[in-house]
This record gives structure tokens, C-alpha cells and sequence, in this order.
């Protein structure tokens, strides 16, 4: 890798973990499946009229996707980060790599490795280790719709591999589109105060979803996919185990979440797991 590529790698892992910050912000002033809806709305708006229409044979699989990526993924994550820290969240959301490689080995004939389910046996103690304690019951609710959050993208993965390769932009966007009717009728049907919130929401609650449509969406996954395009996903996948780091980073300096013992202990065994199943074996010597 160049050090251009190098740089963009940390980058997005660093875009994508502040972005934490911004949704807490954001769903303390919108309801936040409206949140949602307002940036894939934004997404849509600026990417649909400037891309290519999905394929009549891509379009059912864009469909799927936009329900275990939008819907799915972000609505169960924005609800969960709401209610719980962003720190916590941040780390069990790295269940996500476990996950994906857990699915492909029955929908994509991808069997794990040894050391890649030791790795993820090691994740999932990690955030047992977060819920663990006395408030239990108060971490749990959030807890649970943020793992549930990292099944959905996990399965949007397998989708996207195994009925792609797609556009990125083409498929950012017309999954964007078709997720707004999705989280709009959640939204109707979960919350209240909708339109009374674009009103009181003040100039950080418009900068935090600015930051999640622009900075977050559109130049994060930008950035993701040109390196895709130019890079193995080995040599750029271990990257994204920064995430975690820089999200917990920005949840303890913005929004005063303590470094306890247990966050730290969890954080470690999630991230060491999630690290280990990225060890690939060395090929034996012929």
C-alpha cells in the first residue's frame, strides 16, 4: 500500500468512529428513526440523480440489502446508541466481523478457520464481559439492539458478496432511497414529535447530521470503497479495527464517558478477538 492509501485506510476508520459522537448527538434532538430517515433522505437526494438505475436483475438483491443495511443495521444501532454509551456501543458493534465470517461459512461455503473461531468465541466474551455487573438489565436493552445491529450489516456483507459486484455509489444510493420509506414507518409507528423536533433541534443537532451524511456517509464510504477497488481486502480489512479505538476515543472526550475497568477489560477481549480472526494461516512449505 502507498502511503496515500495508507493514510485514507486510518482515515475512514477515524471518520467512521467519530461519527459515534455525532449520531449520540443527533438522537438527543430528533427521534432517532427520524434521525435516520433525515440523513438517508440527504444521502439519496445527492447521489440518486447522478448514478446509474440498479440493473432489473440487481434490483431485488439492492432491495434486500437496503433492508439489512438501512433498516436493520442502522435503525437497531441508532436506537441502541440513543439509549446506551457510545463507547459500549462502539465496541459491541465489532461483532459485525464475527458475524460476517460466521454466515459465510453456511451461505458462501467460507468454513473458518481454527484460529478464526477461537477469535470469535474470544468477541462475543468481550461483550458479555460489557453487560456483566450490577446494571445488567440497564445495559442490556441497548446492548442487544446494537449486536442485533452488527448481525443486520453482517448479512447485508454476505448479500452484497454474493449478488455483486456492484456500483458503490449506484448502490449507496438507490439502498439509501429505498431505506427511507423503511425507517420513515418505523418512525411513525415507534416515535413521536417528528416535525416539533425540526424546529427545536438547534445548530449541533443540524452539524451532527450534516457530519453523518457528508462526512460519515458519503466521503467515508467513498473513501472505503476507492480503496477497495485498489487494495486487497487483507491488507485494508485490519484497518478497520481502529474504529473502535477512535469511537471510544471521541465518546470519552465529548461525551464524558468513563474509562471504567470493565469497559476496558471488554474492549480488549472484543477487539483481540475480532484482531485474531483476521490471522490468516501461513501456507505450508511444499
Amino acid at each position: 500500500m502507498s502511503v496515500l492509501q495508507i493514510l485514507c485506510a486510518v482515515a475512514v476508520p477515524l471518520l467512521w468512529g467519530y461519527q459515534f459522537v455525532a449520531i449520540k448527538v443527533g438522537v438527543q434532538q430528533f427521534p432517532p428513526l427520524f434521525f435516520l430517515a433525515l440523513r438517508f433522505l440527504a444521502i439519496a437526494l445527492l447521489l440518486v440523480p447522478f448514478v446509474r438505475r440498479p440493473a432489473r436483475q440487481q434490483f431485488g438483491a439492492v432491495a434486500a440489502i437496503s433492508v439489512f443495511l438501512g433498516g436493520l443495521n442502522f435503525g437497531l444501532f441508532y436506537v441502541g446508541l440513543g439509549l446506551g454509551s457510545g463507547s459500549m456501543s462502539a465496541i459491541a458493534y465489532q461483532l459485525a466481523t464475527p458475524f460476517t465470517i460466521l454466515l459465510a461459512w453456511p451461505l458462501l461455503a467460507e468454513k473458518p478457520s481454527l484460529t478464526t473461531s477461537i477469535g470469535v468465541v474470544i468477541a462475543f466474551a468481550g461483550v458479555a464481559a460489557l453487560a456483566a455487573g450490577p446494571r445488567l438489565t440497564a445495559n442490556a436493552l441497548p446492548l442487544l439492539l446494537v449486536v442485533g445491529a452488527a448481525f443486520a450489516f453482517a448479512m447485508s456483507n454476505i448479500l452484497t458478496k454474493r449478488h455483486g459486484p456492484f456500483d458503490p455509489l449506484m448502490l449507496m444510493g438507490w439502498s439509501s432511497l429505498l431505506t427511507v420509506p423503511q425507517v420513515v414507518l418505523m418512525s411513525l409507528l415507534l416515535e413521536h414529535g417528528q416535525l416539533a423536533s425540526l424546529g427545536t433541534a438547534d445548530q449541533w443537532g443540524w452539524l451532527a447530521l450534516a457530519y453523518t451524511v457528508f462526512i460519515g456517509g458519503i466521503l467515508g464510504f467513498g473513501l472505503w470503497f476507492w480503496l477497495i477497488a485498489r487494495c486487497s481486502m487483507g491488507r485494508i480489512a485490519p484497518f478497520g479495527l481502529l474504529l473502535p479505538v477512535f469511537a471510544v476515543m471521541a465518546s470519552v472526550l465529548f461525551l464524558g464517558d468513563p474509562v471504567t475497568a470493565k469497559l476496558a477489560l471488554g474492549g480488549l477481549l472484543a477487539i483481540s478477538g475480532v484482531a485474531i480472526t483476521q490471522v490468516r494461516p501461513k501456507a505450508r512449505p511444499m
